[in-house]
């Protein structure tokens, strides 16, 4: 097991990455003191491979869990959702000390943690991240929320979680398709911070799209890592831990105006991150050949790496993206690649120039 502190004062926490460690959580839970009752929110495909499982173990450790299912997919990450959550929660009275786990992906986690942060004005949750995307990215920050149907992720609040249990194990039973989308975001770990690992991504892929789990727990660890040191350096967003939404301008904006649904985040996302390494070869001289290391990678996973746009598509796409957090003063900025494991953020990027890259790709 690898275990990666996160360091955020008072709000520090540990995320545990290995094999089997879902049989621990109620351990786990209990070592944290935190209170007798809890809720386990999960969505329906998840619950059906491990919501029993948690249930027994935060059962076998003393606390009275109860179980709150949400239908699967992203279209469940909405404010009408929260209500039906903070409902089951107040019918089986869960109180100031009782805690949620987050049980399931990117949309159980960001869902639940936004539930945890509203009810009662703040309660603990525990995260158990049972896709890759969430194991090495969105169950690790603090970042809740649900979308809009102007944008993704628009309501939401930085609530930091009290643990993250990586259980590596629950990756075996994840399909082919959401299992490559989580590789985008590894990806965009070594293209934004670390070379090393963007390098040991080229080398070891064949392992990973195996799932090997020495070469999982390694990667996963490591992107957990450097999230946690940007995390610890800038937990509100305020300025470095914008390089994080690296391709994801143009990557929401893809999910956005698709609808929901159509495109896996990884893949929306792994688009966006080809598009931006163009526009950083464009604006911030990246080198061709890093330009092209970074496409290949992508194309390797399996992962999509361009979009077809008619005009009406292309319209839509920019007035999503408009609406995206990251617009400031009406403009959009991006986060672009000086070089593999180098970026800078808030940079202005001329609409003709994206539309230019798009249509190129």
């Amino acid at each position: 097991m690898r275990i990666v502190p996160v360091s955020l004062g008072s709000r520090s926490y540990k995320i545990k990455v290995g094999g089997g460690l879902l049989s621990r959580l109620g351990a786990e839970c209990a070592a944290l003191k935190l209170g007798q009752r809890c809720a386990v929110i999960t969505d329906s495909n998840v619950g059906k491979k491990f919501a029993k499982a948690a249930l027994k173990s935060l059962a076998a450790s003393g606390f009275e869990p109860v179980l709150v299912t949400v239908p699967a997919g992203e279209k469940s990450k909405c404010l009408a959702t929260v209500e039906k959550c903070f409902d089951e929660l107040a019918q089986h009275r869960l109180e100031r000390k009782s805690f949620i786990v987050a049980l399931g992906g990117g949309v159980v986690g960001d869902l639940a943690g936004f539930v945890a942060a509203s009810y009662l004005r703040g309660i603990p949750f525990v995260q158990v991240p049972t896709t890759l995307l969430a194991q090495v990215d969105s169950s690790v920050g603090g970042k809740t929320g649900v979308n809009l149907k102007a944008g993704k992720n628009l309501v939401g609040a930085f609530y930091q979680p009290r643990l993250v249990l990586c259980d590596l194990d629950t990756l075996k039973t994840l399909p082919r398709r959401e299992y490559v989308s989580g590789l985008a975001e590894a990806i965009k770990y070594g293209v934004i911070y670390d070379e090393i690992l963007f390098a040991q991504l080229e080398h070891s892929l064949p392992k990973l799209l195996a799932r090997d789990e020495k070469t999982l727990r390694d990667v996963v660890a490591r992107c957990c890592e450097i999230k946690a040191d940007v995390v610890g350096q800038d937990e509100t967003e305020s300025g470095l831990r914008a390089i994080l939404n690296f391709g994801h301008t143009i990557g929401h904006a893809i999910e956005n105006s698709s609808g929901y649904g159509k495109f896996l985040h990884g893949e929306a996302i792994s688009i966006g991150q080809v598009a931006a390494g163009k526009l950083s070869q464009k604006i911030l001289g990246l080198p061709s050949g890093d330009v092209a290391r970074i496409e290949k990678l992508f194309v390797q996973a399996g992962l999509p790496v361009k979009i077809k746009l008619d005009v009406a598509r292309r319209k839509k796409l920019f007035a999503a993206m408009l609406l995206d957090k990251k617009v400031s003063g009406g403009e959009v900025k991006f986060v672009l690649a000086q070089k593999i494991g180098k970026v800078l953020w808030g940079q202005k990027v001329p609409q003709g120039l994206i539309e230019e890259v798009l249509i190129s790709a």
